[in-house]
């Protein structure tokens, strides 16, 4: 039963609560918004009605629009001079999982010296601590796929060394204020909604047969994932279905605080390898594509057979009774989404590359690795890959 909860985060939930930004404690008077180096937050109107809220709200606001799916180290070292260039004194992340993560990221590089990778642990990262307090962040998420504006952490890939790594974990990270908004999602498109949906779904899926797993985070990860089960093809199939649009956020809101109570698996660190190689291939497509192989491969070795079995009730198989049922519940799932048939080729992975890929996710996400209930090995890692493999 023993576990440890720290959720400094305020929440701001639901549709239309963009409208009440300015009315926030927010943490500075200067901000540098981040956003993509995409079209959406100025198509959807996001950006505008944020920088309005933030004048509203007597904040001064520059823009930093560079970034990109899998953020670079690049691009957060440029980001952090433009924030110190400018007399930011704190960031607000208008975006999905990546413009979250890339801030997180940012926000201490915009105070500490060096070079990112001096403060990363794992791979080829130095693992030093910060020695100055990241700039403060207020999350403004319009995807539901990662969690991170409830979370201490942030991905960043190194195009240098094809290192593709967590990093954060200092509790100063945290987003001060997250506005999850369902009606900025209404435009994602469908197939990047699957992305996104199976991503949250997996956080869950992973924190719920992890080692660590507990009381408190089952909570969050079985609620996550019945409100995925039951929304997200709707979701898919009408972006405009604000209903469904609600849960399937709230279900990932849920999945982003459960990975401070328990932890994600393997699974998470064989994909960061995938698209770490792969820049084009979206993180929760990679996920969907090894998933099956993945957790057939744990339920095979009977790692948590009733923890399968609740999973897959929470899914909507009420009368579930055995671990496969869990597959089985998925694969309906993906294919509802229409995301059943991803190929790895159709990214320009090879099989040459399986036992180089799974090294990878070792040397530089081995930590997940300890949260497996049943060791994975790099010949297992490999064999996951080759099983998934179109």
């Amino acid at each position: 039963m023993n576990f440890q909860m720290y959720m400094p985060t305020r929440i701001l939930f639901g549709a239309g609560q963009l409208s009440n930004l300015h009315a926030q404690a927010l943490p500075g008077k200067k901000a540098m918004i981040v956003i993509s180096n995409g079209k959406s937050t100025r198509a959807n109107g996001s950006l505008a009605k944020t920088e309005q809220q933030l004048k509203q709200a007597g904040v001064e606001t520059v823009l930093f629009d560079k970034i990109m799916a899998n953020p670079l180290k690049s691009t957060v070292m440029e980001g952090a001079a433009y924030a110190r260039k400018n007399g930011c004194d704190f960031l607000v992340a208008l975006g999905g999982g990546s413009v979250m993560d890339a801030s997180k990221a940012i926000a201490a590089m915009a105070v500490n010296d060096g070079d990112l990778w001096d403060y990363v642990s794992g791979g080829t990262g130095k693992g030093k601590a910060l020695v100055s307090e990241p700039l403060p962040i207020v999350a403004i998420t319009t995807t539901a796929g990662t969690g991170s504006e409830v979370d201490q952490y942030g991905v960043i890939s190194n195009e240098e060394t094809n290192e593709k790594i967590g990093f954060g974990g200092s509790d100063s990270l945290f987003p001060r204020l997250a506005v999850v908004d369902p009606e900025l999602m209404s435009t994602v498109p469908p197939r990047f909604t699957a992305y996104q949906g199976f991503d949250a779904l997996f956080h869950s899926v992973e924190c719920y047969i992890a080692a660590p797993a507990n009381l408190m985070s089952d909570m969050y990860a079985l609620t996550a994932m019945e409100n995925i089960g039951t929304y997200l093809g709707r979701a898919v199939k009408n972006g405009a279905d604000l209903e469904a649009r609600e849960h399937v956020a709230f279900a990932n809101t849920l999945s982003g605080v459960v990975m401070t109570l328990s932890g994600c698996t393997s699974e998470h660190s064989i994909e960061h390898a995938m698209s770490a190689y792969h820049h084009d291939l979206p993180h929760g497509a990679g996920l969907i594509m090894i998933s099956k192989a993945y957790f057939t491969h744990f339920i095979n070795r009977h790692a948590c057979d009733e923890r399968f079995i609740c999973m897959a009730r929470a899914l909507g198989k009420q009368n579930a009774k055995e671990p496969m049922d869990f597959i089985a519940a998925l694969t309906e799932l993906q294919e509802e989404c229409g995301v059943a048939d991803l190929k790895m080729s159709d990214y320009g992975i090879e099989p040459e590359e399986f036992m180089t890929l799974a090294r990878n996710a070792r040397a530089t996400m081995g930590g997940l690795f300890a949260c497996d209930r049943v060791p994975l090995s790099d010949e297992d890692c490999a064999a996951i890959l080759e099983k998934s493999y179109r």
